[in-house]
């Protein structure tokens, strides 16, 4: 599996067989070409101002549990469920649940989709969308919540997604529909991205 990484492009499995052999030096490649999508996972989930700290916990587990990785799997999925975990742990023992308001703080503020150079007006509606969609969010049950953060606030295709959630594609796929319908009474206006359905990636 290829990541771009800074303009670079990460062959992972050989960056992974070098740590293993001993060289933990190369597992900052990993570090850097992930992090940005480890960081919106998390504040998506529910991290809040956590993010950064759940990120960088989920990057020293998955360096710890390298020796379980299997060959030939992508890192990306096998990393984010690592996200998800923590995510959960540290939501879970918070002295108090964060507020939806910080969630979607967090949530904008650790998506930089919206460029600079945007007319003022689109990205407010941008972001007042984004905040809509995760007040929707909010109203489904785990699982739901889960596999459209994966597939459409993510951007991982189904079989990352999962991959990801440890779950049969099958199961992605109706989980997701229905997922999708009751985002679509919730938000009449939601038209998710469509991408990844019909080819494997990588």
């Amino acid at each position: 599996m290829r990541t771009r990484e800074g303009g670079r492009i990460v062959d992972e499995a050989a960056v992974i067989a070098r740590v293993r052999a001993g060289e933990p030096e190369a597992y900052a490649q990993l570090v850097r070409a992930h992090t940005g999508i480890a960081l919106r996972a998390a504040a998506a989930l529910g991290a809040g101002a956590d993010a950064e700290d759940v990120v960088q916990q989920a990057f020293v587990k998955a360096y710890c549990s390298l020796g379980r990785f299997k060959d030939g799997s992508a890192f990306k999925p096998w990393l984010l469920a690592i996200v998800a975990n923590e995510t959960r742990n540290t939501v879970r023992t918070a002295a108090r649940q964060r507020t939806l308001a910080g969630r979607e703080a967090a949530f904008v503020e650790a998506e930089p989709l919206i460029p600079e150079s945007a007319d003022p007006a689109v990205a407010a509606l941008e972001i007042e969308r984004r905040a809509a969609l995760q007040a929707a969010l909010e109203k489904l049950s785990e699982e739901h919540r889960l596999v459209v953060t994966y597939r459409y606030l993510l951007e991982m295709d189904e079989s990352e997604t999962a991959q990801a959630l440890g779950w049969p594609r099958g199961t992605v796929k109706s989980r997701l529909n229905r997922a999708l319908r009751k985002l679509g009474r919730l938000l009449p206006d939601f038209q998710p991205r469509e991408g990844g359905d019909d080819h494997e990636a990588g």
